[in-house]
């Protein structure tokens, strides 16, 4: 329960009056996204909030199709996400910020996991469990794929770990639930 603390025209707040669960923590999985059109842009937030991300980051790459990003869009399709399926911790939305610039104020602590299409067609699984537990972080590039130059930058990092999504382009959208899907089962709070 809980009353409200204070009433803005864009904003309440609220205060607690009673807890009526424990407050779950959930994985550290951070879900990168070079952004894509509205509706699918709306899905893949909803989606990545379902699948427990913790923070949403746009990002720009070469290809993007979408460079503007309303934030407050995000924010308000992860917290629809969150109220219908229960879930008490709503991602933290961050300002769109170009791939390089991520890269280069990277926590080197977080492993980078990269949906990459032309990465070998091996088992996503295996190379997945041969990593070392550590916070994560997803990211799915944008519709055509990342430049050659953006792709090299990436796979000369030590803290990324490529992987294939299969023998099949997917839609960003689709890649992205994928790919959340493989990196809970194996890595996240599934297991």
């Amino acid at each position: 329960r809980a009353r409200a603390a204070a009433v803005g025209k864009k904003k309440v707040t609220l205060a607690a009056e009673h807890q009526t669960r424990a407050q779950e923590g959930g994985p550290d999985l951070h879900y990168l996204f070079a952004p894509i059109k509205r509706a699918r842009l709306d899905y893949m937030a909803q989606k990545a909030t379902e699948m427990g991300a913790s923070l949403l980051q746009p990002v720009i790459t070469r290809r993007t199709v979408a460079e503007r990003v309303k934030i407050e869009r995000l924010e308000s399709n992860a917290v629809e996400a969150a109220e219908q399926c229960g879930i008490l911790r709503v991602p933290e939305v961050r300002a769109p910020e170009k791939l390089e610039g991520l890269i280069e104020d990277w926590d080197q602590d977080r492993l980078l996991i990269f949906a990459d299409e032309a990465a070998p067609t091996a088992s996503p699984l295996e190379t997945l469990a041969a990593q070392t537990p550590r916070p994560l972080a997803v990211l799915i590039g944008p519709e055509g794929g990342f430049e050659p130059e953006e792709r090299a930058l990436l796979l000369r990092q030590s803290y990324v770990v490529p992987v294939s999504l299969g023998p099949r382009i997917m839609r960003a959208d689709t890649a992205a639930i994928a790919c959340l899907a493989l990196v809970n089962a194996v890595l996240g709070d599934w297991h």
